[in-house]
């Protein structure tokens, strides 16, 4: 591994930081999303509405308490911490031509705090955070004007923080949108309410189009901002895997990864491949995509991928095998692996498969990676006021062994590795406080209760020592 590898944790500022009204901050997407479960979907809601519990107006209350978690995340030694921008603190409407003074402070204070303990911050501008206003106003980005508001966005908090941030990231998990089962997903990345009876892919393929654009366009401007700027794009990672060797297996596989290879081919090749126009005209789909836009495209390419790797999904062109069905990270395609266990949420648990990905994304772009989200959920207990959390010390020292082999031994060219949510966050897919993530524990349960008080789990030292050692276990 790297000397200079930059180890550390991931978070994002919907889910933790709270403080939903303070410093003129507007709504955003998450704070119409109440509180769901395993069994129940969350909801979105027209606004907020009386008597609905939001989880993430709360969060853990990150705002008040970041510089006592950034001493935590220093003592683990951490070199990089992963959050985002919350764009309704910075423009509390989304489409303001003036930025809001309160918002950028906080986010001055905040790098700064991770920087005086020698932490690099690792920024990523879109996570689930779009202004509520402007899924009401424009439709999110169903409307071409989004690609404006971002790009102003953007431009704001590059050029506030040129000397402060140099690792940024566009759109979080844009390529999760492609799971139209699930609402939660265009809404979270794109702000799309389905309209009853449209073509969802249709219009998931527009919205993704206008986001190519104002990544495109901010990567380009980015640079010119400074120079050394590194600016990638992010995407959930989900390997698929054949159930068989039957080639009508291994074709459908392949034809459901592309789903979404096709984000990463667009951002890191600039055009679109071959095989997304080919599937267009065979829907009769045509779209609002312009010369302009596809020049700008060339010319915003991104420098690195940013990856989430939880799981993997298996899939199986026979119709008589049994499906998995919604569990809020596959296709509903996807059928069991007998050969892995499941987490509590039946998330396959495949240290492998993230040495098989880091390797196909690297062979098919040969641009470097960085693995900013892997971590496991579980519901913690106390047990005499400690959190003994050897399962997660196994999941990740095992996904982490085989991270190391994939640089070691395939020669993946890897800038870092951050657990996601190294202290107790807001469950995204749930709303849950009790499918836990950190190091850190967070006394918050399901209905918003407990203290706010941090303890440190058994993973705390665990991880620590795995910093020290250059993730050598």
């Amino acid at each position: 591994m790297r000397k200079d590898f930059l180890w550390g944790g991931a978070v994002a500022a919907h889910q933790v930081e709270g403080a939903y009204q303070a410093g003129g901050k507007g709504l955003s997407i998450a704070d119409v999303m109440t509180a769901g479960s395993r069994e129940k979907a969350r909801e979105i809601t027209d606004g907020i509405v009386e008597g609905k519990y939001y989880p993430n107006h709360e969060g853990i209350r990150f705002y008040e308490h970041y510089k006592e978690d950034i001493a935590l995340f220093a003592e683990m030694g951490f070199r990089c911490l992963r959050t985002s921008i919350a764009w309704s603190r910075i423009f509390p409407n989304g489409d303001e031509e003036t930025p809001n003074e309160e918002g950028l402070h906080f986010y001055d204070e905040l790098f700064d705090e991770l920087l005086a303990h020698g932490i690099e911050p690792v920024v990523t501008l879109c996570h689930f955070e779009i202004p509520y206003h402007l899924v009401k106003k424009y439709g999110g980005f169903r409307s071409r004007k989004m690609i404006t508001f971002f790009v102003r966005f953007a431009e704001t908090v590059m050029r506030r923080y040129r000397n402060k941030v140099k690792y940024w990231m566009t759109f979080n998990e844009i390529n999760n949108q492609i799971l139209l089962s699930n609402d939660i997903y265009a809404f979270t990345n794109s702000g799309i309410l389905f309209e009853e009876g449209e073509d969802r892919l249709k219009t998931v393929y527009q919205a993704a189009h206008y986001e190519f654009v104002a990544s495109a366009m901010t990567v380009k401007l980015g640079h010119e901002i400074n120079p050394d700027f590194m600016i990638g794009c992010m995407m959930a990672t989900t390997p698929v895997y054949p159930m068989t060797c039957n080639p009508k297996d291994i074709m459908l596989a392949l034809q459901e990864d592309r789903k979404n290879l096709y984000f990463s081919d667009v951002h890191v090749r600039g055009y679109y491949p071959s095989y997304i126009r080919k599937d267009w005209e065979s829907r009769g789909y045509q779209f609002d995509i312009t010369q302009d836009d596809l020049k700008i495209m060339r010319e915003g390419c991104v420098d690195y991928i940013g990856v989430s790797y939880y799981l993997s999904s298996v899939i199986s062109a026979d119709a008589s095998v049994e499906k998995l069905g919604n569990n809020y990270a596959t296709s509903l395609d996807a059928v069991e692996n007998p050969y892995l266990e499941m987490t509590p949420w039946d998330w396959a648990i495949d240290p492998k498969g993230l040495r098989y990905v880091l390797n196909q994304y690297y062979d098919r772009y040969q641009v470097p990676l960085f693995v900013v989200e892997n971590g496991f959920g579980y519901d913690d207990e106390l047990e005499e006021g400690q959190i003994h959390d050897q399962n997660r010390i196994k999941y990740l020292g095992d996904h982490i062994r085989e991270m190391v082999e994939a640089v070691d031994k395939d020669g993946v060219d890897l800038l870092g590795y951050t657990v996601w949510g190294c202290i107790d966050p807001v469950s995204f897919t749930t709303g849950e406080m009790r499918k836990r993530y950190g190091f850190i524990y967070v006394d918050k349960d399901d209905d918003g209760n407990g203290t706010y008080q941090r303890k440190r789990k058994d993973s705390f030292a665990w991880y620590k020592d795995v910093i020290e050692k250059n993730g050598k276990i």
